[in-house]
């Protein structure tokens, strides 16, 4: 049973950087088509942004747009993806604080509609890549191969 049971771990362990790989590549193409469309319709973003009472509304429409574009970008690629994640996680979390605070507020009395909000799934795959790294399939692993650093 214990060898079963190891071999189990082994072939599910080998998924792991084709599923970062997925999420890294479907959720990077989303994050840049989102700051993409900030960016390329800046004036209704921004228009939008001062509804939320988001000071600065031009300003903060050009941050979010950009860390969404280039760090979408980035997390596609797996390059710098631990550090780029901490921005879009504190984009995500302001997304959440100013457009859905309701969904924040009822967290844990309606779950639902905290996971069911936009920002929910582009925060997950954040937290994830943050955690467990881009995996072997992303620049970052070549670059570690390349400069000779041991996966520990």
């Amino acid at each position: 049973m214990k060898k079963l049971y190891a071999l189990h771990v082994s072939l599910v362990s080998r998924l792991q950087s084709p599923f970062l790989l997925i999420i890294r590549l479907y959720w990077g193409w989303q994050f840049f088509l989102t700051g993409k469309g900030k960016l390329l319709n800046l004036d209704r973003t921004a228009g939008y942004f001062a509804s939320l009472n988001i000071p600065a509304p031009k300003l903060n429409a050009i941050m979010a747009g950009s860390t969404e574009c280039f760090g979408g970008l980035l997390l596609l690629l797996g390059l710098g993806s631990r550090i780029v994640t901490v921005p879009l996680i504190f984009t995500m979390f302001v997304a959440y604080f100013t457009a859905d605070p309701d969904k924040i507020k009822g967290v844990f009395s309606n779950p639902d509609a905290f996971v069911t909000a936009v920002p929910f799934l582009f925060l997950l795959t954040c937290v994830i890549v943050l955690i467990f790294g881009p995996g072997a399939f992303s620049l970052d692993a070549v670059i570690a191969r390349v400069c000779g650093e041991k996966k520990k």
